[in-house]
């Protein structure tokens, strides 16, 4: 089972994300904040990330380029920041995917599992 960790500090996006992935087979683990993530991905690596960009203590970006120097680990980034510029800064630190709020719930999962396939993370 693939092992998601959701970032984000609304618990609201994180219970409809974590229970749309929980419902897609996901095993999904939740942090509320940039120094929670990396220290839950340290402990227990996921296979890929759900990361908002707006977050407390330590920012998405940063949150994306810590848990890229341990390693290649699929990041799909989910934030209110639609503009040009954030979605090329996102994907230029390491994001493999970049999708604004307000988003599908049921096109996030579809895309969890085609940024699984392609990285090459995703279980036989």
């Amino acid at each position: 089972m693939e092992r998601v960790l959701v970032v984000d500090d609304d618990p609201t996006v994180s219970e409809v994300v974590t229970g749309y992935l929980d419902r897609a087979g996901f095993a999904v683990d939740v942090a509320a904040d940039g120094p929670s993530a990396v220290a839950r991905a340290a402990a227990r690596p996921p296979d890929l990330v759900v990361l908002d960009l707006m977050l407390p203590g330590m920012d998405g970006l940063e949150v994306c380029r810590l848990l890229r120097e341990h390693g290649p680990l699929p990041v799909i980034m989910l934030t209110a920041r639609g503009d040009e510029e954030d979605r090329i800064l996102g994907l230029e630190v390491g994001a493999d995917d970049y999708i604004t709020k307000p988003f599908s719930p049921r096109e996030l999962v579809l895309r969890v599992r085609s940024v699984l396939r392609r990285t090459g993370a995703a279980g036989p």
